[in-house]
């Protein structure tokens, strides 16, 4: 099986944090999302939590996939089971904020980082939120990362976070599953939209991935690499990988980690891209994405919660004095 990147103000707040559902009215559209909240009426930590590349919604499933394997609704359940609240949402574009974004074509990656921004703030003015920390799932790791040295917010989390540029995780994608030709191709594509310049010669086995609607967008995310994003950072910080994540490698976690050495690394076996724990069998990796009923790692939720517990502890304590 072949796994290719694809990718695909005035603002007002308005939320039912006990109902559920939160919408995010920008200047472009309205974004919809789902809050989940602990059973408590005290301040507690709150979690923005940022899906990853493609069409992908707020439960962490991908229109490119058929069935479901929400992993980021498990996320956040077990955050509430741990006194955590949490926001998700689908991105422009995707699901229920379908009609935020009018075109392909118009799509930039600082619009997902605006987007997430105005989450953080809103969060971050809620008085029932002791902290705020931005957990990004793969691509949203990357855009999570920028957040966070963009607006005030108290700790940050990356799973199976990018630890190379897109542009060349597209490459070493390409690389062994295509013809020398394809690949030498891909890369004349790549440098020309690393320089901010539309490609017209496209090959016919990369007119879905290099499609004429989708370069500007890869145009502005090529200026991005995560490695020089996460050294930006001055907050704690999380990193988390799976050993069988069969499209993010532990690699990319250790870039990240070299690049921002005050963050802690935790790599977890047995674990895939989807956080879900699949050993090392490749029935059960390929079932993952379409099977709601296998759980998440339970050592991943473990982690997450205690992590957050601690940054929040910290910030109550630096509020009252």
């Amino acid at each position: 099986m072949k796994y290719i990147f694809v990718i695909s103000l005035m603002f007002f707040f308005k939320v039912d944090l006990y109902a559920g559902q939160v919408f995010l009215d920008t200047t472009s559209g309205i974004l919809s999302g789902s809050i989940k909240m602990p059973e408590t009426d005290l301040p507690c930590p709150v979690a923005l939590i940022i899906a990853g590349s493609g069409p992908t919604d707020r439960d962490g499933n991908s229109g490119f996939v058929q069935g479901s394997n929400d992993c980021l609704k498990m996320l956040a359940e077990g955050l509430a089971d741990h006194g955590i609240s949490s926001l998700r949402y689908d991105k422009r574009g995707v699901a229920s904020s379908f009609e935020a974004l009018s075109s392909e074509y118009d799509l930039r990656f600082e619009t997902y980082i605006s987007d997430a921004v105005m989450w953080c703030e809103q969060l971050r003015n809620d008085k029932r939120c002791s902290s705020l920390t931005v957990i990004g799932h793969s691509e949203g790791a990357l855009i999570g990362m920028i957040t966070v040295a963009t607006t005030t917010v108290d700790s940050f989390i990356s799973i199976a976070g990018p630890g190379r540029s897109v542009s060349q995780i597209i490459l070493d994608q390409i690389d062994g599953q295509y013809s020398e030709e394809i690949i030498k191709q891909t890369s004349r594509i790549i440098s020309n939209l690393k320089l901010g310049k539309n490609v017209t010669l496209v090959p016919k086995e990369l007119k879905d991935l290099f499609r004429p609607s989708v370069q500007p967008y890869l145009i502005s995310m090529f200026k991005y690499n995560p490695t020089d994003e996460i050294a930006k950072l001055k907050i704690p910080a999380l990193i988390l990988q799976g050993t069988v994540d069969i499209q993010v490698g532990v690699q990319d976690s250790k870039n990240l980690a070299q690049s921002y050495p005050s963050a802690e690394l935790f790599i977890i076996e047995g674990m895939n891209h989807i956080m879900k724990d699949v050993s090392d069998n490749d029935e059960m990796q390929l079932k993952s994405y379409i099977d709601p009923t296998i759980s998440l790692s339970s050592v991943l939720v473990e982690k997450i919660c205690s992590f957050i517990q601690k940054t929040d502890k910290l910030e109550v304590l630096e509020n009252e004095f």
